[in-house]
């Protein structure tokens, strides 16, 4: 029996239109509950230390009010641990912030940021807080997310969602299967995302050793013409159909 494939809806870009005017709307965490209701297995909150969408009261609020799991992005500061200690969301995803952080493609440089990661990692741990690691598809970086102790890491699909022809996305559609299948077989729970839209999705989605998908800006972006129930319905079922085939 195949294993089911779960949806993680992003709704930074809701923050990003509120933000751009400095009002109280659209409210991310109306947007959240409504995606939940409508299918969304967790919602995704991207915190940034310039506060540049999401604002510390959405996290709280969603936190408080969730009836799925709230996964919070963060980057590697003291300031982003902190604050997530002390909300303890069930899921922390690092990403990289600074340059000296990423790999050339916008995944992180686990390989040359061992000892942080690991320091980070055990903290939420003890928390109760399961960590996730936004790494690129390659063996390398899914190495040395288990050795520094990370239950999940998140493929990078940048890549592939960005192919201009064939012969691209067909490489990156395997380095993601490969990295995928490598960092299962370490015991790793294996989630994807950055770039994914409706008709790109189920390519990743058929690939059985990934757990969840997220999504954000496309999802976001169609809900303007669909509303978000209806976008994010059909976005799960594009996924579990593929997932199924």
């Amino acid at each position: 029996m195949k294993q089911p494939i779960y949806l993680g809806v992003n709704v930074d870009h809701v923050a990003n239109v509120r933000q751009s005017r400095g009002s109280t709307y659209p409210d991310p965490v109306h947007a959240a509950l409504q995606a939940e209701l409508a299918g969304a297995d967790s919602i995704t909150m991207g915190l940034r230390d310039d506060r540049q969408h999401i604002q510390d009261h959405d996290i709280e609020r969603f936190a408080a009010s969730a009836q799925t799991k709230l996964n919070m992005q963060i980057a590697l500061s003291e300031s982003m641990r902190k604050f997530a200690l002390r909300v303890k969301p069930k899921n922390v995803s690092l990403v990289p912030e600074n340059r000296d952080e990423m790999k050339a493609e916008g995944g992180l440089n686990v390989a040359s940021n061992r000892s942080s990661m690991s320091d980070y990692i055990d903290s939420f741990q003890e928390a109760g807080i399961q960590t996730a690691l936004f790494i690129e598809p390659e063996e390398a970086q899914v190495e040395a997310a288990a050795r520094v102790g990370a239950p999940v890491v998140e493929l990078n699909t940048g890549r592939f969602a960005a192919a201009t022809n064939a012969i691209e996305r067909s490489d990156a559609l395997a380095r993601i299967m490969s990295s995928s299948d490598y960092a299962f077989s370490l015991g790793l729970i294996v989630n994807a995302g950055h770039g994914l839209h409706y008709d790109n999705v189920q390519s990743i989605a058929e690939i059985e050793t990934i757990h969840e998908l997220s999504v954000g800006h496309s999802l976001i972006s169609r809900a303007l013409y669909w509303g978000l129930p209806t976008a994010v319905s059909k976005m799960k079922r594009l996924m579990v159909e593929a997932r199924h085939r």
